[in-house]
């Protein structure tokens, strides 16, 4: 055998016939995460959800400050979750919330996800990099969350801006600590200690190689990452260092529902029973994709 069909068999493993062959039979692990009872609930749920936010300004033309003359009024047809203090409907505010905070996630989770996943493969340039970025995430979990928001808000005012750099910055040792984690077990694989012996820069082996067996896990963290967003943003909303009223926010609704509770109990349940879907759903579909991963 000549070296150059050794180095074809080292680096390009099995036939291409029978490598072929191997992915046609292997469904896509976000397509069997679809078909499980877990992952379909939790699309349906999320998909709804997002549809609603993205359809209310023609759903409900009003806008969510529009008011009306009964003021904490109780639960009807006409208002399931009654009126709050200036009559406004509580069901129409806990959409536009919804809006709101899918704004924040959709934001904030991927620029960490990108930011995340960057620094924690820095340790295939460099072994003091991948040192250095791993400080840089034992900082940031050890520094309490609400603590961050809080510091965010006093420096660049309370919110939409702020909530998207908060999330982000805690979001980001999630995805970095996978991206290590990966990155340590692949890189004692033989493929790539023999792509490292022919010669293969080191991008090429980080993009080529470890990159694509990071991003499956990290899929999986960006729905759990979209979780603790939506907490950190109600946390901080709730305290008043977040989205500031009249906007709506999953965290405002909550802070202004704390204060009628005797009064118009149902007040709190629009922003409750949103939090508890939307949370519920994010969930769900990261335990399916999850599974899916495990099986394959």
């Amino acid at each position: 055998m000549t070296p150059e069909i050794e180095k074809s068999v080292v680096v390009d493993g099995p036939p291409e016939d029978d490598a072929d062959a191997k992915v046609a039979k292997a469904p896509s692990p976000y397509i069997q995460a679809f078909k499980k009872p877990k992952g379909i609930v939790g699309f349906s749920l999320v998909g709804t959800l997002v549809l609603l936010a993205l359809l209310s300004p023609w759903l409900f033309p009003g806008g969510y400050d529009e008011q009306g003359r009964d003021s904490l009024y109780t639960a009807s047809l006409d208002h399931p979750f009654g009126t709050d203090q200036v009559g406004r409907d509580i069901f129409v505010r806990s959409i536009y919330a919804l809006r709101t905070d899918l704004s924040l996630i959709f934001v904030a989770v991927p620029i960490a996800a990108v930011i995340g996943t960057l620094l924690g493969l820095t340790g295939v340039l460099s072994r003091r990099l991948g040192n250095a970025s791993q400080r840089i995430f034992d900082v940031i979990l050890g520094f309490p969350g609400l603590v961050l928001g809080i510091t965010i808000a006093a420096i660049l005012d309370p919110g939409w801006k702020s909530l998207v750099i908060t999330i982000t910055i805690l979001s980001i040792p999630g995805f970095g600590r996978i991206a290590r984690s990966q990155l340590l077990s692949e890189q004692e694989k033989e493929y790539v200690l023999a792509v490292r012996v022919l010669g293969v820069p080191k991008w090429r082996v980080l993009t080529r190689h470890i990159l694509p067996n990071v991003l499956e896990p990290a899929v999986v963290q960006v729905a759990l990452a979209m979780v603790l967003g939506i907490f950190i943003e109600s946390a901080l909303s709730l305290v008043g260092l977040g989205i500031q009223p009249p906007n709506p926010s999953i965290g405002t609704l909550l802070n202004a529902s704390i204060r009628f509770m005797s009064v118009q109990p149902y007040y709190v349940l629009g922003p409750m029973v949103t939090l508890l879907l939307l949370t519920l759903g994010l969930n769900l579909i990261a335990d399916s994709l999850n599974a899916s991963l495990e099986e394959r």
